[in-house]
């Protein structure tokens, strides 16, 4: 297993070769962190989803680098440029149009290369529209699925839905304004009325935050042709009592193994129901087999 050194935490040290995967603000410029801001001075070159954006952020800072493009359109041909520029001791900052690179972006397969190379690879964290959704939703946070952008097509979207229907967590989607209505209403037709929430541009001017039941966020007319940009929050579902009928075939399915109460108590801990009965049922479903 490769190790490196860690990077140094003072601003007035040298800057260690790597990649420098360095997140920045999703609004609020204010956002931007001050070790972001040393890596960015300091580094060699600045990787950006979008050059213009990115010269945006370092000129309201002071800085001034050298960019390159690196998105979906432009990575191959600056991969292998910056992959050899890592090789020979580079320091490489990574940025996306906005929060945290490698969500939802193009960067994975950079970082990839570069540990499969034996380059380092350095986060830097900061702004993150996926945890500032999940802060604000109101929503359990102790287990969270971040599933991306959904499919732009409304059946390919549900069937993307339906495989996420029986998560017990807390889903969060990013959205553009123009699907954001279609989306939800797919959310409701498969998921229910889960409790949701939709958080609008984040961090910025016009943040807006809108929570309650998903069949009542997809009737609300603010999303029918909304601008900007979303992060659709939507709650675990309940939960279903195990039937008498899927008791006993986990009973039947256990004594083929176990002794009754062994069985029973296997099955309590996989349904969540009461064991006492359960062993009363195992020894019943015994009695009748025997």
């Amino acid at each position: 297993m490769s190790r490196h050194p860690p990077p140094p935490t003072l601003s007035d040290a040298p800057l260690a070769p790597g990649l420098y995967l360095v997140a920045t603000p999703i609004g609020n410029l204010r956002d931007i962190t001050l070790r972001a801001l040393d890596v960015l001075a300091a580094a060699d070159l600045v990787l950006a989803e979008d050059t213009r954006v990115a010269a945006k952020l370092l000129s309201a800072y002071g800085l001034s680098k050298k960019l390159e493009r690196y998105d979906e359109h432009a990575a191959e041909r600056a991969a292998p440029k910056a992959l050899a520029a890592l090789a020979e001791g580079a320091r490489v900052a990574l940025v996306s149009d906005a929060g945290t690179p490698l969500v939802s972006d193009p960067g994975y397969r950079l970082a990839r290369e570069a540990i499969a190379q034996g380059s380092a690879v350095w986060p830097i964290p900061g702004a993150s529209a996926l945890l500032a959704g999940l802060a604000v939703a109101g929503l359990p946070t102790d287990r969270f699925l971040f599933a991306g952008f959904p499919p732009p097509k409304s059946a390919a979207r549900r069937a993307f839905l339906e495989e996420l229907a029986g998560v017990r967590a807390t889903l969060v989607f990013f959205e553009g304004g123009s699907r954001v209505a279609a989306s939800l209403a797919d959310m409701a037709a498969v998921l229910g009325p889960r409790e949701a929430a939709v958080a609008r541009e984040l961090t910025k001017l016009y943040e807006t935050v809108t929570r309650g039941p998903l069949d009542a966020l997809a009737a609300d007319p603010r999303f029918v042709e909304p601008k900007g940009e979303f992060v659709i929050l939507v709650g675990p579902g309940r939960e279903t009592a195990a039937s008498a009928d899927d008791a006993d075939r986990a009973l039947r399915d256990a004594l083929t193994r176990l002794r009754p109460a062994e069985a029973a108590s296997e099955v309590a801990k996989a349904l969540g129901l009461p064991r006492r009965d359960l062993y009363r049922r195992a020894m019943e479903l015994k009695d009748a087999a025997s």
